[in-house]
């Protein structure tokens, strides 16, 4: 990827960041080829956290269904809208759709209560929300909904456990932590900070806010993310753990061995064509079949 030939390369750190994020989210392998998983993420037109979240929730969490929509509301622009004038008036109507333990669970709350008044553009004024911008939500929904049926994951319902939702969503924004909350934030009026969140963005104000945040347990972090998080462990078990790390550092640079040695044979053979087909000069008649006809001879006739 550094050695590619951009018309208006990026930074190399940026490039190194993203191949990182990859990585960390299961689509690359320790070698840098893409994965199965990085294959099904690449079907979705989506940032690959997104992917990742909803063949997580399909595969796993048994909740796709409803990270479905959550997945359609992330990819429009914010359907709330707070009118300078009316301030505290949208703040109380946006607080009726607040799931305590997450921004993403608000959003797919206020989904389903659009959807029971058929995304009703005087029902969405009323409580200050973006009726454009929800009916877009349905439409980006639609469309994710065919492309998974497309490739037979057929979307389910987890039937209002939204736990499984949030670990879903922890499966692909673990990474992102430790700023403050957002005052928008449902969580922002707990009255307590929870002891570990995930993020969708920043916010940069005057310092950096964490925007669209939901609490999880730290018990999934480190499930889903053990390259960054692990539980604290006794001491039987932190050998059992370090050996397990050997043995993952030993395949790891396996892995990147052949891969090394893989591409330096691919090497050798092209320079061996390349060196081949080089040195062939075409000559008239060359390569000409051998066995050619020649007119046999004849004794001389006598006068």
């Amino acid at each position: 990827m550094l050695d590619f030939d951009f018309m208006d390369p990026p930074p190399e750190e940026n490039i190194m960041n993203s191949l990182y994020q990859l990585w960390v989210l299961g689509a690359l392998s320790n070698s840098g080829e893409l994965t199965q998983m990085g294959r099904n993420m690449s079907d979705f037109p989506l940032d690959p956290p997104l992917s990742k979240m909803l063949l997580y929730a399909h595969d796993f969490g048994r909740c796709s269904s409803e990270v479905l929509i959550i997945v359609s509301m992330l990819s429009v622009p914010s359907v709330f809208f707070r009118p300078k004038d009316r301030e505290e008036e949208s703040d109380a109507a946006r607080e009726k759709f607040f799931v305590p333990e997450s921004d993403h669970l608000t959003l797919l709350n206020v989904y389903q209560r659009a959807k029971q008044y058929k995304f009703d553009a005087s029902w969405c004024n009323r409580h200050f929300i973006h009726s454009k911008g929800i009916r877009k939500a349905r439409e980006v929904h639609a469309q994710l909904v065919d492309l998974m049926k497309q490739r037979k994951l057929e979307p389910r319902s987890c039937d209002g456990s939204w736990d499984v939702i949030r670990k879903a969503i922890c499966s692909a924004y673990f990474y992102n932590s430790s700023a403050a909350l957002h005052p928008s934030s449902a969580l922002f009026g707990l009255g307590f900070t929870p002891d570990y969140v995930c993020y969708h963005e920043l916010i940069s104000t005057s310092k950096e806010y964490m925007s669209c945040v939901t609490a999880v347990d730290g018990h999934w972090l480190a499930e889903v993310g053990s390259m960054l998080f692990s539980v604290k462990e006794s001491y039987e078990t932190t050998l059992l753990r370090r050996q397990k790390d050997r043995v993952e550092q030993a395949n790891m640079e396996k892995e990147m061995e052949e891969k090394r040695k893989h591409d330096e044979a691919a090497e050798k053979e092209r320079r061996a064509a390349a060196a081949t087909s080089g040195s062939t000069i075409a000559r008239p008649g060359a390569g000409a079949c051998k066995n050619r006809f020649m007119p046999k001879k004849r004794g001389r006739i006598g006068l």
